[in-house]
């Protein structure tokens, strides 16, 4: 089944295959070291963005 086919039943499938669906793309994934490695950068930056935030509103409270 190529990938088109596969995108052009989702419409079709219930709620809980497309749930079953991500999460097994999901676990496949996390197995790619590239997608682990992305993740973990966009976790430090959103961290990063929160520390900033608040920083900032710290500053314009005083």
């Amino acid at each position: 089944m190529s990938a088109t086919e596969i995108i052009n039943e989702l419409p079709k499938r219930t709620e809980a295959e497309l749930r079953a669906v991500r999460r097994r793309l999901l676990e496949l994934a996390a197995q790619n070291e590239d997608v682990a490695l992305c993740d973990q950068a966009a976790l430090e930056g959103a961290a990063m963005l929160v520390r900033m935030e608040e920083n900032n509103a710290r500053r314009q409270c005083r």
